[in-house]
């Protein structure tokens, strides 16, 4: 038996990978671009059956001469993400055209496909429910994952021959996603602005919400690997998901809790949100002009069709996940 993760060296994606290997599947084919040679770091620990070049891959599916058989599932992590990169030609190819392709391949073979949306499908809403009225990207990342999602609503109406359980993620952070660079998530920079710094920074007032009070739903990369194994033991359970916490937690919040972490990594005391201000290990800077309008102040995943789909398990808050979280990164320096 075969088990396909695309983006596997890729943050979500290496993540998935080890945590099917502690469960005793190494039957894993790789999928990925290693353009970026550095990503080979994050499948370093990994057990692998091969790897394969995306483009390689993506050739053999549409031409339907893909060399393994039994394969179990194919988890599609592999994305641009980058919200600031407009070339759509490239987006509506990389992420839609080639989702879109491996899901008919899957559909074929009658393989199950979970696969990686994005809460940015929702844009500037407030309300973040799996409902096409509450959806409105602003951006060709998120158009190109809001046009698959789309897709898959008029395919799920006539039926599905397999699996599709597609995963709107909210804000994830943790271990592996140092190469994603500036669109790593917001602790993995806190933590390297307090060791660089001594300090971290947050936008300031803006929108009707004061000084680092903006919130997010951040949800810890451990939490979404368990829900889409959750889902690969179930694959009788198809249908488009959010995945984050629950809950909403404010940048001050987390950049307390990482500094926090990282202070008590030194033997030192966890301080207030106010102390750390006091301080100043919490600094505040003015909101940039240039995201006034384009900015989600808050975001709150509804977890309500996770749970009616069967997930019950519980979510890291924003001090228990970071804290973890800044262990790691510190284990990672010191190897």
């Amino acid at each position: 038996m075969t088990i396909i993760v695309t983006g596997a060296a890729g943050f979500i994606g290496s993540n998935l990978v080890l945590a099917l290997n502690k469960l005793g599947r190494t039957d894993i084919v790789a999928v990925d671009n290693l353009s970026r040679g550095d990503k080979f770091r994050n499948m370093v620990d990994a057990e692998l059956v091969h790897y394969m070049d995306k483009l390689e891959f993506i050739d053999l599916v549409r031409s339907h001469k893909l060399p393994f058989n039994d394969i179990n599932a194919v988890f599609h992590q592999g994305a641009c993400s980058d919200t600031m990169n407009h070339d759509g030609l490239y987006m509506m190819d990389n992420n839609y055209q080639y989702t879109l392709d491996l899901f008919d391949w899957c559909q074929d073979k009658g393989i199950p496909f979970i696969y990686a949306s994005s809460a940015a499908v929702y844009g500037k809403g407030e309300v973040f429910r799996e409902e096409r009225e509450l959806e409105g990207p602003l951006n060709v990342y998120g158009y190109s994952k809001f046009l698959f999602d789309q897709v898959l609503r008029q395919r799920m109406q006539s039926g599905l021959r397999a699996q599709v359980a597609g995963f709107r993620y909210f804000n994830v952070y943790g271990i592996h996603e140092q190469h994603k660079g500036r669109m790593a998530s917001v602790p993995f920079h806190h933590f390297n602005q307090y060791h660089e710094r001594g300090f971290v920074e947050l936008f300031g007032a803006y929108n009707g919400y004061g000084n680092g009070e903006q919130r997010r739903d951040f949800v810890s990369v451990e939490n979404v690997v368990e829900v889409l194994l959750h889902f690969f033991e179930h694959p009788e359970k198809s249908g488009i998901f959010n995945l984050g916490t629950g809950r909403s937690q404010t940048y001050n919040e987390l950049a307390a809790a990482t500094v926090n972490a990282c202070r008590v990594s030194e033997g030192k005391e966890a301080l207030s949100l106010a102390e750390l201000v006091k301080q100043e290990l919490i600094r505040y800077i003015p909101f940039p002009d240039s995201l006034k309008g384009k900015y989600q102040s808050f975001t709150e995943a509804d977890i309500s069709r996770l749970r009616e789909a069967g997930y019950q398990g519980e979510f890291y808050n924003v001090e228990q996940g970071v804290a973890r979280y800044v262990h790691g990164l510190i284990q990672q320096a010191q190897a």
